[in-house]
């Protein structure tokens, strides 16, 4: 029954959001050419890095186009849902109106990560896949049940690290509102995301997999869809995923407790 009435409640945020966004059309035609130009100027960006040699750091052409389809997938998703709700956690400390969250009578973190959705973030989403279909052609991959559910476990688990970090980073706003701007650092670092992990020196990959984890976030679902990933990588990943989602949810909870209410 509990799972029944967050589906609908989550229907009514959607179905609000998309009624909202479609009342501006000209915006949705305005993001759907800035997602394809970006799109375009990434996978530009890549030829330049590819120029004037047939690999980076193992990777070919064609298989680092895969990295560039996951990127705007989890880019889409950021735009979509991370950024419309997580940007408000300040809004609502500096207002007062987490009040108001706290009081309803649902899980406040259910409610602060999903009330709003951008709804033009989907057009980045669907990019994304294009371009993961044009891989499986340009680089001849069999597709079987398998592979699909591997590729969706890996996809699904990078979504959950990258909205465990934003909200670990928007919680800490409780104390410090400024640590906010914190989140743009991040966006920083998960741009680089984007090429290999192994076009980076030893030390750089140590740095994107322990403290910045792009190495599970991109490349590991990666190497899951060309069929070269290790086991134990996969596996590593969805403890990963597992530990980062916990921990951003104790976090919250123990962050609650040094909430000061507006009305006190």
């Amino acid at each position: 029954m509990k799972i029944k009435k967050y589906i609908k409640i989550y229907s009514l945020f959607l179905s609000t959001s998309i009624a909202s966004e479609l009342e501006y059309k000209t915006n949705v035609i305005i993001d759907f050419i800035t997602a394809i130009l970006s799109l375009v100027g990434s996978v530009f960006l890549l030829t330049i890095f590819f120029q004037n040699t047939d690999n980076i750091g193992g990777w070919n052409f064609e298989q680092a186009l895969i990295i560039q389809g996951i990127y705007t997938i989890l880019n889409g998703i950021t735009n979509t849902w991370f950024n419309p709700n997580l940007t408000e956690i300040v809004k609502h400390i500096r207002e007062g109106t987490l009040d108001f969250v706290l009081l309803k009578p649902l899980d406040s973190q259910f409610f602060i990560s999903l009330n709003k959705i951008a709804p033009s973030g989907f057009l980045e989403i669907i990019l994304g896949f294009a371009l993961l279909f044009y891989c499986i052609g340009i680089n001849q991959i069999n597709i079987n049940l398998s592979f699909l559910l591997l590729c969706l476990t890996t996809l699904f688990c990078s979504i959950v690290i990258l909205y465990s970090l934003w909200f670990l980073i928007s919680t800490t706003t409780i104390w410090f509102v400024k640590t906010w701007n914190a989140t743009e650092v991040l966006r920083s670092f998960l741009y680089i995301g984007r090429f290999p992990l192994n076009s980076f020196s030893f030390s750089l990959r140590i740095f994107f997999s322990i403290f910045v984890p792009i190495a599970f976030i991109t490349t590991i679902p990666s190497e899951v869809f060309l069929g070269i990933a290790l086991l134990w990588e996969i596996l590593l990943e969805i403890i990963v995923a597992v530990i980062f989602f916990l921990v951003s949810r104790r976090f919250w909870l123990f962050a609650l407790k040094y909430y000061t209410s507006a009305s006190s």
